[in-house]
């Protein structure tokens, strides 16, 4: 709510659609005091009447036109009002255009796709002026996490697009003993280059079909952006969905698509794919954090470049300065170039601080080595410079914690098993594997954890609309 309130009047918007369950019925005393003020109330039926028997003549555009002020979610302070411009908007629709024509996989008239994205998400409206500018049909969900699944299966979509969160929710209930007897041999036979047709068609026949048919049963694409998505997800959804889970990687600033992971490229697991056509890419080496974009591995920030570019931040110059230098937009993200020419988003270039031993802590790359434990959901790893080891706050996952209390003999309902000492030290337990797998270094070990049976969300202003991590307000909440 408060978003919207900065946006109405940042924008300086003149005209206001609300829901009819937003706003109760208008009265006439409501509507004269309106009046008062400057403002008219109108009823979507008198809006409409307001056109009749008039003939107005549509302004000229031009491509450097602003199609749209996009605001963003705001981690950290006030929405930005980002400009997007006609041209950035038709670029980039052409681009993606041009990516599913090399994989034949181009849209038609007969395809549809649920929007459920909310309004912080460039992504949600790229996609659907991309399946307008075909003649697609696009559903809208209801609004509750609980009826997305069922929505998904009304509307049988042919294209999905989600973010990570969503994703995780939906893989776990579509998981089963039966779906995981099946799923190493079909993904074996994928990683040795076999299109998911041909992995596994009895496997598909007799028990993936199930899990396609909750899907709706005609998905063909699911596209994952907005954050990183967990390497065990992406790798069980491309088995049991029976279709392409492409992971793509993008901000509001360059109208959302910028790197897009390829259909049947295993190889690509974990990364965001190759760059989109129209956009130039280069890494900038980061010396305070040891990421050398000339190194035989380049790691460096995200710099872009390209028409796909947006047009200034509204009102604010000054940020506009801070992030396009020379030309190009620096993104705040680290990336490391593949040997197969995908990129893989390792850290944020903000969000780096000290212990008190000195030791400098990525904190977002800790939290995307640990978010590979198939145990957790999402994990909020945290430290200060008056401390010298970390904590995390942990969202299990509840059918795994669940599984490993009854095999351990720890009763209760999920709330309560969080609170136990014991699944706290299995969870720790993990996080530590993990570290030691990965080879992390020992102040990068998590030393402590709690476990939250509630999932971060938007409700205690521990995420922003877009799903990324508050972190003041996280620390402040636990």
């Amino acid at each position: 709510a408060g978003a919207v309130e900065f946006i109405i009047c940042h924008a300086e918007v003149s005209i206001a659609f609300v829901e009819e369950k937003k706003i109760a019925e208008v009265t006439p005393e409501q509507k004269a005091e309106a009046e008062k003020q400057g403002l008219s109330i109108f009823t979507w039926e008198e809006f409409l009447q307001l056109g009749e028997n008039k003939q107005y003549d549509l302004p000229i555009k031009k491509k450097t036109d602003i199609c749209t002020i996009m605001y963003t979610s705001g981690t950290t302070g006030d929405p930005k009002g980002v400009l997007i411009s006609n041209e950035s908007i038709i670029t980039l629709l052409a681009a993606v255009d041009c990516l599913l024509g090399r994989v034949n996989e181009e849209l038609t008239m007969n395809d549809v796709y649920i929007s459920y994205l909310p309004l912080a998400h460039i992504f949600d409206r790229v996609i659907e002026e991309l399946f307008i500018s075909h003649g697609a049909s696009i559903g809208f969900w209801r609004g509750d996490v609980k009826l997305l699944l069922e929505d998904i299966g009304e509307l049988k979509p042919s294209v999905f697009c989600a973010v990570p969160r969503f994703i995780s929710h939906i893989s776990a209930l579509l998981s089963g003993s039966d779906i995981y007897d099946n799923l190493y041999s079909k993904f074996y036979n994928m990683r040795n280059g076999s299109k998911h047709a041909e992995a596994s068609p009895f496997s598909d026949r007799i028990v993936f079909s199930q899990v396609k048919e909750r899907l709706g049963g005609n998905l063909r694409i699911i596209l994952s952006g907005a954050a990183p998505l967990s390497s065990h997800v992406e790798e069980f959804l491309r088995v049991v969905a029976c279709c392409h889970v492409m992971q793509g990687y993008g901000l509001t600033e360059t109208c959302a698509g910028t790197f897009v992971s390829l259909p049947h490229e295993l190889s690509m697991l974990g990364t965001v794919g190759p760059p989109v056509p129209n956009v130039d890419v280069r890494l900038e080496s980061v010396p305070e954090m040891g990421y050398d974009a000339l190194a035989s591995t380049p790691r460096g920030e995200i710099c872009l470049k390209g028409t796909t570019l947006f047009s200034g931040y509204f009102k604010r110059e000054d940020l506009t300065k801070e992030v396009m230098i020379d030309g190009w937009f620096h993104t705040g993200d680290i990336g490391e170039w593949q040997p197969n020419g995908s990129m893989k988003v390792i850290d944020r270039k903000k969000n780096i601080f000290k212990l008190s031993q000195g030791e400098y802590v990525a904190v977002e790359n800790l939290e995307n080595v640990y978010g590979c434990v198939s145990d957790i959901e999402s994990i909020w790893v945290y430290g200060n410079s008056f401390e010298s080891y970390l904590v995390a706050v942990v969202n299990p996952n509840k059918q795994a914690l669940e599984r490993w209390a009854a095999d351990n003999g720890v009763s209760g309902d999920f709330e309560t098993i969080c609170t136990d000492p014991k699944a706290k030290e299995y969870i720790l337990g993990e996080l530590t594997r993990t570290s030691k797998e990965k080879q992390l270094k020992g102040f990068e070990f998590i030393k402590a954890v709690h476990l939250d049976h509630v999932p971060f969300d938007m409700d205690r202003d521990l995420l922003t609309p877009t799903f990324k991590k508050k972190r003041p307000q996280l620390l402040k909440y636990y």
